[in-house]
């Protein structure tokens, strides 16, 4: 298969990380969209319709810090039964963070949400943090990237990124961010149509011993404390 660097990484590449994910084990015709850098409340809830129109399971990969401030679209996500994967607290990239912060981050996201599946931002790790995290978590990269955070390229070339690229068991990345906005919403629904017309089936990524902490404690907290914000702007 052909590659292009910013969509679809050679086989040589994706072998120094051997106990990432980039493709899933699917001889069937399965797809898994995946979602980085939410939830925010301008785009995750239009994607979430999309794939409620569709029947369609994704997976996201949220930033703890935009978990913390949207925590009833992050419930959404759970209650709508998509999966969840750690995306780092503060959008931390490995490559350009000390071991120990970086790490601290990831547990901070953990705490809201939960999950034992993990994916670096920008997908760079250092080696130590690569070894240290695959002990830890279930790293998940990519098969095929969108690259709809790309505002020097045209909506039509997104699509065709994906779609010149996905094969069985492919994960497709997107971003429901506002950087990718424009670009999602032209590119995913007819992204959709055109690989389901191909007859694939999607699906989210799920791997054993998920822990199931979407309402932590730390969770519930924020959750407390904006109803009591809430009922409080009621009664002023």
């Amino acid at each position: 298969m052909r590659f292009k660097l910013q969509v679809h990484l050679p086989q040589y590449i994706t072998k120094w990380f051997p106990l990432a994910v980039w493709r899933m084990p699917d001889d069937t015709k399965t797809l898994y969209l995946t979602f980085d850098d939410g939830p925010i409340p301008e785009v995750t809830p239009w994607v979430l319709d999309l794939l409620r129109s569709y029947n369609i399971k994704a997976t996201f990969f949220a930033v703890g810090e935009n978990v913390f401030h949207n925590p009833e679209i992050f419930e959404q996500i759970i209650d709508e039964g998509h999966a969840v994967g750690n995306h780092t607290y503060h959008h931390l990239q490995g490559l350009k963070s000390d071991n120990r912060t970086y790490y601290k981050d990831i547990v901070h996201a953990n705490k809201l949400i939960g999950s034992n599946l993990f994916r670096p931002p920008h997908g760079w790790l250092k080696r130590a943090q690569y070894r240290y995290l695959s002990g830890k978590y279930k790293i998940v990269m990519w098969d095929v990237i969108s690259c709809d955070y790309n505002q020097n390229i045209t909506k039509e070339e997104v699509l065709q990124n994906v779609l010149d690229f996905a094969r069985a068991g492919s994960i497709i990345t997107f971003h429901d961010s506002k950087k990718a906005a424009s670009h999602l919403y032209w590119v995913l629904p007819r992204a959709i149509a055109a690989l389901k017309a191909e007859g694939y089936e999607f699906s989210k990524i799920e791997f054993p011993k998920v822990r199931r902490l979407f309402y932590s404690p730390a969770l519930q907290r924020i959750r407390r404390l904006r109803n009591n914000i809430r009922q409080l702007s009621l009664w002023a």
